[in-house]
């Protein structure tokens, strides 16, 4: 009987000349969360992952693997215009130094 609590390994990647970051398990995209780019900003606009793989912690492991990457840079703030990045920042207090006041 396998462990249906297991998480898949996601690994989540930027690709910033498509204004996005992607997760992918085994390769394949699963999700991804969209944002415009513009003086000193990141706004998330839309998250969406593949209905298959809901439930699953790709959108949580996108959220954070996004955030890092902005926190790792160091020069942007981040405006949450989609709710589920908006959401997850909120759950999370450690990441709401990231957005703009």
């Amino acid at each position: 009987m396998s462990d249906q609590s297991e998480q898949p390994t996601v690994e989540v990647t930027h690709e910033p000349a498509r204004q996005r970051w992607v997760a992918r398990i085994d390769g394949e995209a699963v999700g991804a969360a969209y944002y415009d780019a513009a003086d000193g900003l990141i706004v998330f606009t839309h998250t969406e992952v593949d209905d298959a793989h809901e439930g699953h912690g790709v959108g949580s492991a996108l959220a954070r693997g996004a955030l890092d990457d902005v926190r790792a840079e160091g020069t942007r703030r981040v405006i949450a215009r989609c709710p589920f990045i908006k959401g997850w920042i909120d759950r999370h207090p450690d990441y709401q130094d990231l957005t703009r006041r």
